[in-house]
This record gives C-alpha cells, sequence and structure tokens, in this order.
C-alpha cells in the first residue's frame, strides 16, 4: 500500500465516524476529612470510529488506537471551547 493510499483510507475512517456522546467538563466535589476537594474533569467525547472501535477522546487524544485515523477535527468541533492551551493549563 502507498502512503498516499494509506493516508486516504485513515481520512475515509475518520469521515465515517459517529458521536455517540458529548461530556462537558465539569468539578466533582470530594467530601474529605475536614472539607472538601475538587477534581476537574475535562471534556470528552464517546465516539464510534469507521473501523467499529468505541474511542473516548480529548482534545489532547483524538486518534484511533485500532486503526490510527485522525479524529481531530470532530473533537475541536465537539469541544470547540474546551481545546486552547490556557483552559488546559488552568482550568
Amino acid at each position: 500500500m502507498q502512503v498516499t493510499e494509506f493516508v486516504a483510507r485513515r481520512y475515509e475512517v475518520a469521515q465515517e465516524a459517529k458521536v455517540i456522546e458529548r461530556i462537558g467538563r465539569y468539578y466533582e466535589a470530594q467530601d474529605v476529612p475536614f472539607g472538601v476537594v475538587y477534581r476537574w474533569h475535562p471534556g470528552y467525547l464517546l465516539l464510534q470510529c469507521g473501523c467499529g472501535e468505541m474511542l473516548t477522546l480529548t482534545c489532547f487524544i483524538a486518534i484511533c488506537s485500532q486503526c490510527g485515523a485522525d479524529h481531530t477535527a470532530v473533537v475541536e468541533e465537539e469541544l470547540a471551547d474546551q481545546c486552547s492551551e490556557e483552559e488546559a493549563l488552568h482550568p
């Protein structure tokens, strides 16, 4: 298989992806003996890749581990307000 055929196939698989669920970013409160601790959870997508693999994708991990399809465009579109470096460093 030539490189251009491989890249074209990865693009086709990425186009066939289906977003199952979108989970927004949130804080989770956890009670501890002398107060409350807040844990940060970034947003993520539950996505079914064109190859059939179920994936949990974030702004930083957007490639299918099974077929190598790049789903960055889908993740950036769905999590648009959450994919900046500033947001990642300072939630």
